[in-house]
């Protein structure tokens, strides 16, 4: 078995690239594994789909830091790609933010942002949300630098900024707020919730950093080509998969309690030349017969597969 790469110095290296990447947002490990055969080199674990899948609730800040990372340490285990950890608010003041960014880093994962909100917080393009005062936020930021500069200088530290979306907020706003997070030491800055494509370009403009655009919600789905244009260095698609899979098992589990037996005998045909037709192999049970040969008594082995009945990889 190769050695894995070390994820944050992987990630660390697409920051420094100077490249665009879009990050598809996962919920799960088996989603992170389709983004990956997908071909995208890098995901986000978003806070939606984590607490709308793993909870059925919604983003409000009801997930807890172990909860987070408990699911995005199985998202980084299953892919082989930098894994983007959302870390809400960081989960408490500054002294809290050192302990969740020890904990995501523990997880495994390549970057993690966190986000200058009032707790509990909410989804960035829902009404109602608060901000921090910009002292407070700044501090939180310095303190998750303190804690991976200690532990992994490699992690790629994002600060995002909610400034734009909350009662009164302006443009002018998110742009004094981003300088100060990228004073405080933030790798990248992710300026939630901009209206249009001019303001993506004045925080550009004037925000001396890499940016990370979430293109849902209240922002434009920009293209890429726009994107590449700004140096743009993360394009967010944080909820699409979510969305897509939540509409797919809405629509099979509606139509199962119509046809009962007859809809699996229907889908079987449809779905023969679809890569993931032999849903076995995809979620590796070829890979484990392999290591069964490799390591377990050679007859044990063969009276565990003698006369089984099943799929045999």
């Amino acid at each position: 078995m190769a050695v894995r790469e070390k994820m944050t110095r992987r990630f660390r290296s697409m920051l420094e690239s100077g490249e665009t990447f879009v990050q598809p947002g996962v919920f799960n490990a088996q989603s992170a594994q389709i983004a990956q055969a997908a071909g995208f080199k890098t995901v986000v674990a978003a806070g939606y789909g984590v607490s709308t899948t793993l909870l059925g609730k919604p983003d409000a800040g009801l997930v807890t830091l172990s909860e987070a990372v408990q699911l995005t340490g199985y998202i980084c285990d299953a892919v082989q790609i930098p894994v983007l950890a959302d870390g809400d608010t960081g989960y408490g003041n500054a002294i809290n933010v050192m302990r969740t960014v020890e904990q995501f880093i523990k997880a495994g994962v390549g970057g993690l942002f966190i986000e200058d909100q009032v707790s509990p917080k909410r989804c960035g393009h829902v009404a109602g949300k608060e901000v921090v005062s910009i002292d407070e936020a700044a501090g939180k930021y310095r303190a998750a630098v303190r804690a991976r500069d200690q532990l992994d200088p490699d992690l790629v530290l994002v600060a995002r900024c909610d400034a734009r979306g909350v009662a009164g907020g302006t443009l002018s706003d998110t742009i004094t707020r981003c300088r100060a997070y990228r004073d405080a030491g933030a790798d990248v800055i992710f300026p939630e919730a901009l209206l249009t494509l001019d303001e993506l370009e004045q925080v550009v403009r004037a925000v001396d950093a890499p940016i990370l655009y979430n293109r849902t919600g209240v922002s434009p789905n920009l293209s890429l080509a726009d994107m590449r244009e700004l140096r743009i260095f993360l394009v967010l698609n944080a909820n699409g998969a979510m969305r897509v899979a939540a509409r797919a098992m809405w629509d099979y589990l509606h139509a199962f309690a119509r046809e009962d037996a007859a809809l699996d005998a229907r889908l079987k045909g449809e779905i023969s030349a679809h890569p993931l037709a032999d849903f076995h192999a995809f979620v590796g049970f070829p890979e484990l017969r392999k290591l069964e040969d490799e390591f377990l008594p050679k007859l044990e082995l063969a009276q565990k597969y003698q006369g089984s009945i099943g799929f045999t990889p």
